[in-house]
């Protein structure tokens, strides 16, 4: 990765995992990101892994196993529905061509593992898959782009007017969610109003 990854932009993007093993699994074996690196911390009590996957750039997404080392006691990874946001808020996307998100249905679709969601934004072409620790992941294709307006971008900071223009494919499935909810839960606010 040293060797391979630039000096601007990403490096690596971090998430939490309930298992390692699951999450090599499903984005080394899925996915086609090789895991290139692990680093293993003993703290008192407790240790905490450190697994980095090659995006295909150099860049990584990586994930820390933690146990015992101050997390609390029923923590989630999923960090759209588990922070009480639907599960598309927080998600992670994977620049592809037809090859490459091609290439990673068929190895998902061999595994049983249905899409999330597929999308046409108009610009770019979107498969969407669910990790093991309720992170959405994207293969984002392409397909002419948007091109930059900063000043349009900065005006609708304030607007409600929609200006999307996306046609969905592909519904959100039960099968995509992987067992995951799309929704938090309703919450009982706990002030009293």
């Amino acid at each position: 990765m040293a060797d391979t990854a630039g000096s601007t932009g990403f490096h690596h993007v971090a998430y939490a995992c309930r298992d390692g093993e699951a999450t090599r699994h499903f984005y080394e074996d899925l996915m086609g990101m090789p895991l290139v690196h692990t680093e293993v911390k003993a703290v008192e009590g407790g240790f905490f892994r450190h697994l980095f996957f090659d995006t295909g750039d150099g860049s990584c997404i990586a994930f820390f196993e933690v146990s015992g080392v101050g997390e609390a006691p029923g923590w989630r990874s999923d960090v759209s529905v588990g922070n009480g946001l639907p599960v598309w808020v927080n998600h992670v996307a994977f620049a592809a061509d037809e090859a490459r998100m091609a290439e990673a249905r068929d190895r998902l679709d061999a595994a049983g593992l249905t899409p999330l969601m597929e999308v046409d934004h108009g610009w770019c072409h979107s498969l969407y898959y669910m990790d093991p620790n309720g992170i959405m992941v994207e293969f984002c294709r392409d397909t002419g782009g948007f091109a930059a307006d900063p000043a349009a971008a900065a005006d609708r900071l304030t607007s409600t007017e929609d200006t999307d223009a996306s046609t969905v494919i592909q519904e959100v499935t039960r099968e995509g969610l992987r067992g995951f909810d799309p929704l938090p839960a309703q919450r009982t606010d706990q002030a009293g109003t």
